[in-house]
């Protein structure tokens, strides 16, 4: 059982070290993400996992970036529409929307919020693999399917021989 128990930490602190090190690698704090809606269709469906990276080079019109906002849990996957660079600072003010909605993003900033921040921006899209995010969102919508894979999984790791 302390074999086991050891096997199991090894593995998590394994999982642990390689997000960490991807963090690092995209300079992004979440560097993978799963669309949670289908407001970016065409392009990206619900259940597509998009892979992140937060370069310093300036984000341009047309690009799909994935930003948080500061009260706000839950990243939002979606295109710069407009771009607004300050001429003094250099700073740059971003405008939103996803494909497949009618407005732009201002509806879902944070009240009189105009314009996204860079520092809101966590990644910009820089690949997708389609629909292998699904069982993240299953395990969300039903969260007894969630309960019975870990109650499974626990099960099979005190029974198992190695």
């Amino acid at each position: 059982l302390l074999l086991q128990g050891l096997t199991f930490l090894s593995v998590l602190t394994s999982a642990f070290m390689i997000w960490k090190g991807l963090s690092l690698f995209t300079n992004s704090e979440s560097p993978v993400v799963v669309v949670l809606s289908g407001s970016m269709e065409p392009a990206y469906h619900r259940g597509d996992i998009l892979f992140l990276h937060n370069g310093y080079t300036p984000i341009e019109v047309g690009e799909v970036v994935v930003y948080k906002l500061h009260d706000k849990p839950i990243p939002i996957v979606h295109r710069v529409m407009k771009v607004h660079t300050e001429n003094e600072s250099g700073e740059q003010y971003l405008l939103t929307k996803g494909d497949n909605n009618n407005a732009d993003d201002r509806g879902l900033y944070n009240p009189g919020q105009l314009w996204i921040q860079r520092e809101e921006i966590i990644g910009r899209v820089k690949g997708f693999v389609p629909y292998a995010g699904m069982g993240t969102i299953w395990m969300n919508d039903y969260p007894q399917l969630k309960m019975g894979l870990l109650g499974a999984l626990c099960v099979l790791s005190l029974f198992s021989n190695d």
